[in-house]
This record gives C-alpha cells, sequence and structure tokens, in this order.
C-alpha cells in the first residue's frame, strides 16, 4: 500500500495514538532523575562522547543548562569530561559504566512494561503489532535522524 492509499487522518490516528502511548509510558517511569537528565544519558548512550553545545542543542535547552546538568551528573558519577583526541581545545562529554548501566536498566524496565501490556492483548492484536515492526522501527530511525544531529 503506497502512502497515498491510507485512509485520510490515517498519519493523525497514528501519530494520536503513538504518542499519547509514548508520554503515558515516560510518565510511569522512575522519577529518580529528570527526563531531561535521562534522555541526555539516553542520547550518549546512542550517539556518544558529545560536546556540551551538541547536547544542548539535541535536547532542546540552553547552554549554561546543559553545562549545569552535566555537572550534576558528572558529580553523581554518571558521565565524565574527556578531551577530544582531534581537537585539543575540545571537551566532550562520556557515558561512564554507572551512567551505561543506569540507562540499560531503565530502558529494560520499559520494555517489561511494554511487555506486560502486550500480555494483555488479544493474539490478533499481537500480530497486528509485529506486522507493525518494520514501520514503527522506520519510524523511530527516521525520529533519530532528525533529532540527534551528526555525530561527533
Amino acid at each position: 500500500m503506497s502512502r497515498q492509499d491510507t485512509a485520510p487522518g490515517a498519519s493523525a490516528a497514528i501519530g494520536a495514538a503513538l504518542y499519547g502511548l509514548a508520554t503515558r509510558a515516560a510518565r510511569r517511569l522512575p522519577r529518580d532523575m529528570s527526563l531531561t537528565s535521562a534522555a541526555t544519558l539516553a542520547t550518549l548512550d546512542r550517539t556518544g562522547p558529545r560536546r556540551i553545545t551538541d547536547l544542548a542543542a539535541v535536547e532542546g535547552v540552553t547552554q549554561p543548562a546543559m553545562t549545569a546538568l552535566v555537572r550534576v551528573m558528572e558529580e553523581s558519577g554518571l558521565v565524565e569530561r574527556r578531551g577530544d583526541p582531534s581537537d585539543k581545545r575540545v571537551t566532550l562529554v562520556c557515558l561512564t559504566e554507572a551512567g551505561a548501566s543506569y540507562v540499560r536498566t531503565r530502558r529494560q524496565a520499559g520494555v517489561h512494561a511494554f511487555e506486560r501490556l502486550i500480555g494483555e492483548l488479544t493474539g490478533d492484536e499481537v500480530e497486528a503489532l509485529v506486522a507493525a515492526l518494520p514501520a514503527l522501527k522506520h519510524l523511530a530511525e527516521l525520529e533519530s535522524q532528525g533529532r540527534e544531529g551528526p555525530k561527533q
């Protein structure tokens, strides 16, 4: 089926369903740190070391706000600053093992929460989700490309 063959309003309905699901899922995650902190750690996990200015742009905050956030996460042992081997004037923010472990644990908690919900669906509904997996993965790739910008 081509994009032109979809029913009018299908994109809006799908978008509303996905947005609603994502926001409810985010609200259920543990509140042991701010969403911006957790998102920053996840960005570092996906993209590797980044400059503070890049992190600020990706997460939609000011550079001073990101600097303060990185300082708190550094004091908590979740990130560390390292010099950029290709440019000695640049400092990169990197995940520590504790930071990577935090991201893995949080991601796994989210996966388990969805597994429990999926367990309550009918067989036909699960099959529909399985059939939609390639499209959902492609949506995630498209969103990441638009949000994260170039990797350092």
